[in-house]
């Protein structure tokens, strides 16, 4: 018995079936049908859950001021994959990479060398990956600063980090309640309790 009509899913729908070794980087550009924001985990592919709204005002006040904040030679997506090698294309919720690093308004993904900054929002279902298996994939591929953002009474505590270059693993370099402000990767500062507000304000 089909469980699609369970899961909303069209009867007809067919999961894309893997090739013997998983799934590869430039399969993500070619698979038919996948959901918006797939990922390659380890040659598997990743589907998000319905987004909170905790999740999207947090993406949007952060986007919003690393925009504003960030020098000329550094840009900000949002929800892009790094391709970090043939069986990885994780997808950070923002990304700051370097200007060069933009190839057109057809590019999918980005080189894990251009990417200056990696955020990922921890959600239900994304505990796990968030935590521990993405901060080590971006470590190991040289992304020098990472944050991880989670939920707590309803407003955003961002924690950051800094590749350690000797070990290629991340160290804290703080918790950051109601406001972040860092020096690196560049001097930023943002109001963490504004995540509700529907305008951007200064500081």
């Amino acid at each position: 018995m089909s469980a699609a009509p369970e899961h909303g899913l069209e009867p007809r729908y067919q999961w894309p079936i893997p090739p013997a070794g998983g799934w590869t980087a430039d399969d993500l550009d070619r698979i038919p049908g996948l959901p918006p924001h797939t990922e390659l985990i380890d040659g598997s592919l990743v589907l998000m859950s319905p987004q909170t709204r905790f999740h999207m005002r947090t993406m949007r006040l952060l986007e919003r001021a690393l925009l504003d904040q960030a020098p000329d030679e550094l840009d900000v997506d949002r929800e892009m994959t790094i391709r970090i090698d043939h069986k990885n294309r994780p997808e950070p919720d923002i990304l700051v990479y370097r200007v060069e690093g933009d190839t057109g308004p057809r590019q999918t993904w980005h080189r894990p060398e251009d990417i200056v900054l990696a955020v990922e929002v921890v959600s239900d279902d994304s505990v796990e990956r968030d935590r521990d298996v993405k901060p080590r994939k971006y470590a190991a591929a040289g992304v020098r600063y990472f944050w991880r953002v989670e939920e707590e009474r309803g407003f955003p505590v961002v924690y950051s980090y800094e590749l350690d270059p000797a070990t290629h693993a991340y160290v804290p370099t703080g918790i950051h309640r109601e406001r972040l402000e860092l020096k690196e990767p560049f001097a930023i500062s943002i109001d963490l309790t504004a995540i509700n507000r529907r305008r951007p304000t200064e500081g």
